[in-house]
């Protein structure tokens, strides 16, 4: 800090701390102690009426000066202050403007995303309506299918029933094929009859392979 700039930071306090003691009570108690002793003096005879009132006006006048001179400075510091409040205020109010406009931005991003909310609330709606259709779907194929085991079931009890019937027969055909060779030296006519037979037992085969694939089917 340079000398002037130190005493002109002197200066400005003196004279605020002057101007503010010219108002204070006890300044008013001070220059009415001076007045009172200056108009006691010539009452004294100590100086005359008119040196007094010289030198009383002189001192006054001085004040007054200086006084004035304080009051303006004071004023200029004052006036300086209020430009750099002014200029702070204005900074604060571009400050406040440009928060206002990020408030609004902010406002219409939640906004946005409000919207993107209720969106997916939507979607999740939507998505748990399709898995409710799923699981019902699920639930008539499992039924389906379950239908289609007892079917299959059934068919298996079927074709059980039916292979044993078949055995059945094919037992009774040996029988007859047996009764047939034991009467073919007797009954040379009976050949017709024993190859009706055998294509009766390759029938019966061929149908029991059948149901045995069908079984083999089942069971995966």
């Amino acid at each position: 800090m340079s000398i002037r700039e130190r005493q002109r930071i002197i200066l400005e306090k003196g004279a605020e701390a002057a101007t503010k003691w010219i108002g204070s009570a006890a300044s008013v108690s001070f220059h009415t102690v001076v007045f009172i002793v200056a108009f006691a003096l010539p009452l004294l005879h100590i100086v005359t009426f008119d040196r007094m009132l010289l030198v009383l006006t002189t001192m006054v006048s001085l004040e007054a000066i200086y006084l004035s001179i304080f009051i303006q400075m004071s004023i200029n510091m004052n006036n300086q202050n209020i430009e750099i409040i002014q200029g702070d205020i204005e900074e604060l109010g571009e400050e406040i403007e440009e928060l206002g406009t990020d408030i609004e931005e902010l406002g219409e991003d939640i906004e946005e995303i409000q919207k993107d909310v209720d969106e997916l609330g939507e979607d999740i709606e939507e998505l748990g309506e399709d898995i409710e259709e799923i699981g019902e779907d699920i639930e008539e194929m499992q039924k389906d299918v379950e239908e289609l085991g007892d079917d299959i079931e059934e068919l298996g009890e079927d074709l059980e029933e039916f292979s044993e019937d078949l055995e059945i027969i094919q037992k009774e055909v040996d029988e007859i094929q047996v009764e047939i060779e034991e009467d073919e030296d007797e009954q040379p006519k009976l050949s017709h009859e024993r190859e009706l037979l055998l294509s009766i037992q390759a029938t019966l085969a061929a149908l029991q392979k059948e149901i045995e694939q069908l079984k083999g089917n089942n069971r995966y």
